[in-house]
């Protein structure tokens, strides 16, 4: 069972958006069934390196689109994705480093907490103007 299972009310009214964070939800299940397994420091290299490709390349087409429709929240945005770019960069930094004892879970957290708060609440706020602009 997914730890944080994809859902309509998750939905923030753009489609290419949300299936970019069905990606992320993707990403944290898989961490968590590893972890699951006990096999949580056998992968978190690799999906921490994943993460960090996949969030600087959805938050690229993100801002494109935001600043695209003129949206007020634009650097509020752009500022919350930078903080979470330079968390998942340390823990990157860590894993090359081979200090994976305690990143699986550290991983999961904040990337549930992310999928929770940002995308729950401060994605949401972007989706009347997205959708005003023709953006769905």
């Amino acid at each position: 069972m997914p730890l944080f299972e994809w859902k309509k009310e998750h939905s923030v009214g753009v489609y290419e958006m949300d299936r970019h964070h069905q990606k992320l939800f993707d990403i944290l299940n898989r961490l968590h069934d590893a972890m699951k397994d006990g096999k949580g420091m056998q992968i978190i290299a690799g999906i921490v390196r994943e993460l960090l490709d996949y969030t600087r390349y959805h938050f690229g087409e993100e801002e494109k689109l935001l600043e695209k429709i003129g949206y007020s929240g634009i650097s509020e945005q752009k500022m919350a994705h930078q903080k979470f770019i330079s968390q998942i960069e340390g823990y990157k930094d860590q894993a090359d480093k081979g200090m994976t004892a305690f990143l699986s879970s550290g991983v999961s957290t904040l990337l549930t907490d992310w999928l929770r708060n940002h995308i729950g609440v401060m994605d949401k706020r972007y989706q009347s103007a997205m959708n005003a602009h023709g953006v769905k």
